[in-house]
């Protein structure tokens, strides 16, 4: 997140370059004497990621005897509200996993809460194994801004939004696989005419306004994008881009598309929605792959957001080590297992998408076309960051914001208005 988002400049050789990689870099840089590595995630047991740094966990207390990982299951929520004020205190886990971005990894790092990676990451060799896409969101400068300065993140893969879909369900409806947005939006019509809410949504997490935002980028160009979340020039929230996509997702609630009743709607809810057949389709990230590979029994496929070059994705979310960590060294040893071929492999097979994998070792075939899709965005600079990125507090302006959107308490230049003066306030002058 997702970003998360569970839920990022360009990304132009992520898995061209490199999935080609390299081996790993060395874990035998000793420990901080500490028995215990206090880790933070949240990605479900059955994503890609999840079985991943199971396997990693594994093989790191194998790797240091006497050692035990005390892994704390965290929502994505709770170390989004959280990890400003656990961070500054002496609860801090030593290693965990924290949404990329100016808002949040960048605005810890201007306050002095996250440890300057920088020498570590030279040293064990993860700035190789990186594209200089992915390691946008590692790099902070004094301002907090992503893609420059120091290194206070890792991540170990990369992520984008796709349309997941349910091959039963447009099937039984005679609907086919959309191939342009015209054709996207008939199939939505399809399934209102048959009394079926097409759109699993979540009004209260990120998923409602991440529709939005790629509605904006199907209007949008690589400038529009630097400006909004690099400052590279003026956001202006009443433009052609978001004009269209408020108007649009505003429309489509009233359509039926989207159901009134989603706003009190968390991403896991609509997740399992999906997963149980109830909605035809659901636009979210590839951090729900391995999930759905594991637990919907149903056909189901994926495509990306049809008629638009752009969509939403960036190098994964960070594992940071707070500067209050107790054990240091252990979590730099936990991060080079995770970049490890073994464990990369491992994280494709399982429906992620790695950063350091060898292509020939990723045989699953619905993990062969995620990657494939991903080097399609990637080969054309596709990859546009996230929407709650750009000012510290802008995720929760964005939830409030298109849940009235979607109550119709607010309108499309209301909804804009809002979104501008919050944009305005945070962003860096």
């Amino acid at each position: 997140m997702l970003t998360a988002r569970r839920r990022v400049a360009a990304l132009a050789v992520v898995l061209a370059g490199s999935l080609l990689l390299a081996s790993c870099g060395g874990s035998d840089s000793g420990s901080s004497g500490g028995d215990t590595l206090r880790l933070w995630h949240y990605e479900g047991a059955n994503s890609a990621m999840g079985a991943a740094w199971a396997e990693a966990v594994e093989e790191f207390e194998a790797k240091h005897p006497g050692v035990e990982v005390k892994y704390e299951e965290k929502s994505f929520e709770q170390i989004q509200k959280t990890a400003q004020m656990v961070l500054n205190s002496s609860d801090a886990p030593d290693i965990l996993e924290y949404n990329k971005g100016n808002a949040t990894a960048g605005l810890l790092s201007k306050q002095g809460l996250l440890t300057d990676l920088t020498d570590e990451v030279t040293r064990r060799g993860w700035d190789k194994k990186l594209s200089a896409g992915v390691a946008t969101t590692s790099r902070y400068d004094a301002q907090g801004v992503m893609g420059s300065g120091k290194w206070y993140g890792v991540p170990n893969y990369a992520e984008y939004t796709m349309v997941f879909y349910n091959k039963d369900l447009f099937e039984k409806y005679r609907i086919a696989e959309p191939r342009t947005f015209d054709e996207l939006t008939a199939a939505l019509d399809r399934f209102v005419d048959e009394g079926v809410t097409p759109l699993a949504n979540a009004g209260n997490e990120y998923i409602a306004h991440q529709y939005l935002y790629q509605l904006a980028l199907s209007k949008a160009d690589r400038a529009w994008v630097d400006a909004f979340e690099l400052y590279k020039g003026e956001a202006d929230f009443h433009d052609e881009a978001w004009t269209y996509a408020a108007e649009t997702f505003a429309d489509w609630v009233e359509k039926g598309y989207i159901s009134k009743n989603s706003t009190g709607v968390k991403a896991e809810q609509a997740g399992v929605s999906f997963i149980r057949g109830e909605y035809p389709v659901l636009f979210s990230g590839s951090w729900w792959f391995g999930r759905f590979q594991a637990e919907a029994e149903f056909d189901w496929g994926t495509f990306l957001w049809p008629g638009s070059d752009l969509t939403l994705g960036s190098g994964g979310n960070l594992w940071v080590v707070p500067e209050n960590a107790e054990n240091k060294e252990l979590a730099y040893d936990f991060i080079d297992i995770t970049m490890s071929k073994r464990i990369q492999n491992l994280l494709g097979n399982k429906g992620g998408v790695p950063v350091a994998a060898d292509a020939n070792a990723i045989t699953d075939p619905q993990s062969k076309a995620l990657i494939e899709n991903f080097n399609t965005l990637s080969a054309n600079d596709g990859l546009a960051f996230y929407p709650d990125w750009p000012v510290t507090g802008f995720y929760d302006v964005l939830v409030s914001e298109t849940q009235k959107l979607i109550t119709g308490s607010a309108t499309p230049d209301a909804y804009l208005d809002a979104l501008q003066e919050a944009y305005d306030k945070g962003a860096p002058e």
